[in-house]
C-alpha cells in the first residue's frame, strides 16, 4: 500500500503519471472481475484468504527491507491492529464482490478516501476547513444515489461494501502512524503477512474444496492487485495527486462496460452518476490539500484496497 506521495513536489512527468494511473485503474478493474469470475464457488473468507496466502510470493522481494527497517514491538502490534481492520474489511468485500454488481463495487469504494478523511479529524487531530465539510458532504450524497435507500430493496452486499470502505479506511488510517519511519516495501509486506494470518480461523470455519481454475483466478487476483498498487507507486512519482487523481474516474467507467458485457450486469445509470459525485467529491479534497501544502491525509483513490 502507497502511504506518502511524491507529488507534492514539482511533477516530472505529468504525461507519464497519467498512463500509469491508467494502468492502475485497469489491473483495480482486472482485481473486482477476477473474483466475479469465482461466482461465488470459494466463500467469502476462504477466497480472501487464498488470494493474500497466494500473494505472499510477491512479497519475497521484500524481505530485505522489512529487515533494514529493524521492527520493534510497538510497531508490530500497530500491524496487528492494521491487519485486523483490513482482515475484516477484504472479507466484506469480497462478499460485496459475490453478490452486488461490479459498478456498484467500484463506486463504493471510492467513498474510502472520504472516511479517511473523517477518521483524520477524528482520531488524528485534523482540522477540517467548511470546504472540505462541504466536499464529505457531496460524497455522502453520492453514496445515497448509489444506494437509494427507500426506494428499492438493498442486499447484503450493499451494506458489506459500505462497512467494508470504513474498515479499510480504518487500515489506512493505522498505517498512516508507521508511514515516516518504515518504506512502503515493508507496510506492503507486513499488511499481507498479517491479514493471512487473520484470516485463517475464518477460512478454515468455511473450508470447502477449491478447484484449479478458481485457485488460478484467486492468483491472478493477487497478481493484478500487486500491480496495480506498483503501478499506483509509479503514477505518484511522475505526477502530483491533482494530475492522476481525476483519472481515477475511467475505473467507473471500464467496470461499468465490463459488468455489461461480461457479466450482463446491465447499465445503471444511478451507480455512474452517484460514483461521478464522489469522484468530484474526493479529487476536490485532495486538490485543496494540494493547494495548502498540508502533509497528504485523503488517500488517492485505490490507495486503501487490498
Amino acid at each position: 500500500m502507497t502511504t506518502t506521495s511524491p507529488s507534492d513536489a514539482a511533477p516530472s512527468r505529468p504525461v507519464a503519471g497519467v498512463l500509469w494511473m491508467v494502468v492502475t485503474g485497469v489491473l483495480f478493474v482486472a482485481v473486482t472481475a477476477s473474483v466475479k469470475l469465482t461466482d461465488g464457488r470459494v466463500p467469502a473468507p476462504q477466497a480472501a484468504f487464498l488470494r493474500y496466502t497466494l500473494g505472499l510470493i510477491f512479497i519475497l522481494p521484500m524481505i530485505p527491507a522489512i529487515r533494514a527497517d529493524k521492527l520493534c514491538w510497538p510497531e508490530i502490534r500497530v500491524f496487528t491492529l492494521r491487519g485486523a481492520a483490513h482482515t475484516v474489511g477484504v472479507m466484506l468485500w469480497f462478499y460485496g464482490m459475490s453478490t452486488i454488481t461490479i459498478a456498484e463495487v467500484t463506486a463504493l469504494n471510492y467513498m474510502s478516501p472520504v472516511y479517511v478523511t473523517l477518521g483524520a479529524v477524528l482520531f488524528l487531530g485534523e482540522r477540517m476547513a467548511l470546504r472540505r465539510i462541504m466536499a464529505v458532504g457531496v460524497a455522502m450524497l453520492g453514496a445515497l444515489i448509489i444506494l437509494r435507500p427507500g426506494f428499492r430493496e438493498l442486499q447484503g452486499g450493499h451494506w458489506a461494501m459500505v462497512l467494508a470502505a470504513f474498515c479499510l479506511a480504518g487500515s489506512y488510517l493505522v498505517a498512516k502512524q508507521l508511514s515516516g519511519r518504515l518504506s512502503a516495501a515493508t507496510l506492503v509486506a507486513m499488511l499481507s503477512i498479517a491479514v493471512s494470518i487473520g484470516l485463517t480461523p475464518f477460512a478454515w470455519a468455511v473450508w470447502v474444496p477449491v478447484s484449479w481454475y478458481d485457485l488460478g483466478i484467486l492468483f491472478l487476483t493477487a497478481a493484478f492487485a500487486t500491480g496495480a498498487h506498483y503501478s499506483m507507486g509509479l503514477a505518484f512519482k511522475c505526477a502530483p495527486v491533482t494530475v492522476t487523481q481525476p483519472v481515477t474516474f475511467l475505473q467507473l467507467i471500464w467496470a461499468v462496460a465490463l459488468g455489461y458485457f461480461m457479466f450482463d450486469e446491465g447499465l445503471d445509470s444511478w451507480v455512474i452518476i452517484g460514483g461521478t459525485v464522489i469522484i468530484a467529491a474526493v479529487s476536490f479534497i485532495t486538490w485543496r490539500e494540494a493547494m495548502v501544502n498540508r502533509r497528504q491525509v485523503t488517500p488517492q483513490a485505490g490507495e486503501t484496497k487490498f
